[in-house]
C-alpha cells in the first residue's frame, strides 16, 4: 500500500491547518472577548512555533492546556463516551456471534475492530450512529487488509508478549472481542492492554475499560498520560516498562500512528482513515479501515 506520509517529519502542514479550524470552529462563543483574543493568540503561537519533531496529539495536548488556563475547561465527552460504551455493549452478544460464524474468525474480528474507529469525536465534530451502522453491517467491504494480515497472524503465532493500544470509547468493546479472538487463537500469547492515564477527548480511559469489562480480556494499564495516540517521552515508567518488555504490539487509531510511525518496533497499525491527508497517503476512499506494518 503506497503512501507519501512515511517521512521523517512528524508534523505535517495540514495538522496544523486542521488545528486551527478545530479552535475557532469550537470556539466559547459565551467567553469574555479578552479572553477569546489570549487563547486565539497564544493558539496561534503553539502553532507557529511547533517543531517538526512533535505532531498533532502533542500540540493538541498543549492546546488543552490552553483551554484550561483561559477557559478554566475543555470540551468534555464523557456522555459520549458512557453512551457508546452502552451502545456497543447492546450490540457485542450478535458481533461476537457474527465473528464466531465467520469463515475466518480472526479476520472477521479484526474488521470489527476497525470499523470501532469510527467512535472518534476528535477527528469529526459529529459521530453519526446511522453511519456506524452502515459500516458495521458492511463489514467486509470497509476493511483493506492485504497481505499486512499474514504477517500480523505470522508474528502472532511466533511471539510471546502482546502489547495492544487502545483509542476510544464505544470503539473499546469492538477491540475487546478482537483480543478475545486472539487470545483464543494464540494461546501462547501474554497479552497486556493500555488506555489513556487521564481523560483526552473520548479516548479510553481505566474508567471505560471497566464500564466494559476490557480488564476480563487481558491485563489493562494505564499509560500514565493525558495525551492522545502514544507519545513515548510522556509514559508512565510502568507503561515503560510494558512497552520495552513486549515482541509485537496492536496500536488501533490514527494518533497512535501519528505519534509512533517513526520508533523503531514491532507495530500493526489498525485504523479507518478519517482525514483527507489520511486517505490520500494510503490512497483510500474516506472511512476505510486499514492495516499498516511499519
Amino acid at each position: 500500500m503506497g503512501t507519501n506520509f512515511m517521512n521523517n517529519t512528524l508534523l505535517r502542514s495540514e495538522c496544523l491547518q486542521c488545528l486551527a479550524e478545530n479552535q475557532l470552529r469550537n470556539l466559547p462563543q459565551d467567553a469574555e472577548e479578552d479572553r477569546k483574543l489570549a487563547f486565539l493568540q497564544e493558539m496561534f503561537a503553539i502553532l507557529s512555533k511547533a517543531p517538526g519533531n512533535v505532531c498533532a496529539p502533542v500540540i493538541v495536548h498543549d492546546i488543552d492546556n490552553l483551554n484550561k488556563r483561559i477557559f478554566g475547561k475543555v470540551r468534555d465527552f464523557s456522555k459520549e463516551k458512557v453512551y457508546y460504551n452502552q451502545l456497543m455493549l447492546q450490540k457485542e452478544p450478535e458481533i461476537r456471534k457474527k465473528i464466531h460464524d465467520a469463515e475466518d474468525p480472526l479476520r472477521r474480528a479484526l474488521q470489527f475492530s476497525l470499523i470501532g474507529n469510527y467512535i472518534d469525536f476528535s477527528v469529526m465534530n459529529n459521530v453519526e450512529e446511522a453511519y456506524l451502522e452502515d459500516l458495521l453491517k458492511n463489514v467486509e467491504q470497509s476493511c483493506v487488509l492485504g497481505e499486512t494480515y499474514e504477517a500480523l497472524k505470522r508474528d502472532l503465532s511466533n511471539n510471546r508478549n502482546l502489547l495492544f493500544l487502545t483509542d476510544n470509547a464505544g470503539e473499546g468493546v469492538l477491540d475487546k472481542l478482537f483480543l478475545e479472538v486472539i487470545r483464543e487463537t494464540y494461546p501462547q500469547l501474554n497479552v497486556k492492554i493500555l488506555v489513556k492515564g487521564s481523560p483526552v477527548q473520548n479516548d479510553m480511559t481505566m474508567e471505560d475499560a471497566l464500564q466494559i469489562g476490557l480488564q476480563r480480556t487481558a491485563e489493562v494499564y494505564d499509560n500514565g498520560n493525558g495525551i492522545a495516540g502514544t507519545w513515548l517521552p510522556e509514559l508512565s515508567p510502568q507503561a515503560k516498562s510494558i512497552w520495552e518488555a513486549v515482541d509485537i504490539i496492536i496500536s488501533k487509531g490514527q494518533a497512535n500512528y501519528e505519534t509512533l510511525r517513526l520508533c523503531d518496533r514491532n507495530i500493526y497499525f489498525i485504523f479507518l482513515c478519517k482525514c483527507n491527508m489520511f486517505c490520500e497517503s494510503f490512497q483510500v476512499p474516506r472511512f476505510t479501515g486499514v492495516l499498516v506494518h511499519k
